[in-house]
């Protein structure tokens, strides 16, 4: 077979794939073949999303996660508004696993999946990160209204429910740990990642099946640190600001 007719064999082939992991995936996608540039392109565009999800809850998976939070520090530094990060994990999960089997683990992880989803906006970041742990992003999120969209979610898990195949009720609890990227400063997705880890652990050590979230005085930031990073033009007037000290962490009990 000549090489040209080799190569078309195997891209049909590679077409035929990326197709058929479009379906097992329950995506739309075309029929055939693509044979226009917008077919071509809506497969390829079919192919990113499906990139870009977790198989099992269909949320957006830890990259696509690690690039929206890169994104939102970088805009929350420049613009000052406010943003919230909320890391969730299933309480005593392998206890599920191991009382119920992993198909009801399964159910569990889908069933704190829709729960989450159905807690936040639509404009929110909901993404499944680990085995029982997911994170949420919530841009424009007012420091006032942080306790209340954690305890919102984690009340929305609790009364959830999954039905176990004989037809007994499972419900689960969820810990929940937030942080808000700090406004007007260069930080680093890590370090904001890091300050929301941590209140996750404080929920977990304090009993489970609660949130805390990191409260930090409102800080005052210099006037060159907003030059630097709104691009004032250099030899501008500037007068600086005392930066304030961050207080201590305090728990927020949603109970």
């Amino acid at each position: 077979m000549p090489a040209t007719q080799t190569d078309a064999a195997v891209a049909g082939l590679r077409l035929e794939t990326a197709l058929a992991l479009l379906r097992q995936a329950g995506q739309a996608g075309p029929s055939h073949p693509p044979h226009t540039v917008d077919e071509l392109q809506a497969l390829i565009d079919g192919l990113v999303e499906l990139s870009s999800r977790d198989a099992l809850t269909g949320l957006s998976n830890r990259r696509n996660f690690e690039i929206a939070l890169a994104r939102e520090v970088d805009r929350v530094a420049r613009s000052g508004e406010s943003a919230l990060l909320l890391m969730v994990d299933i309480d005593h999960f392998k206890r599920v696993n191991d009382n119920h089997g992993h198909g009801v683990g399964d159910q569990v992880i889908r069933s704190v999946a829709q729960a989450l989803t159905d807690s936040v906006r639509s404009m929110d970041l909901v993404a499944r990160i680990g085995g029982e742990e997911y994170a949420v992003l919530l841009p424009n999120c007012p420091q006032a209204f942080g306790p209340q969209v954690a305890a919102r979610v984690r009340r929305r898990v609790a009364n959830s429910v999954v039905k176990l195949p004989d037809g007994a009720p499972l419900s689960v609890t969820v810990s929940v740990g937030g942080a808000f990227a700090p406004q007007w400063v260069r930080s680093t997705p890590s370090i904001w990642l890091q300050r929301a880890d941590l209140q996750l652990y404080r929920a977990k050590a304090e009993g489970r099946d609660r949130v805390c979230l990191e409260q930090i005085a409102a800080s005052q930031v210099s006037l060159q640190e907003r030059d630097m990073l709104l691009g004032a033009p250099p030899g501008a007037p500037r007068r600086t600001a005392r930066r304030t000290a961050s207080a201590r962490p305090k728990t927020q009990d949603s109970e």
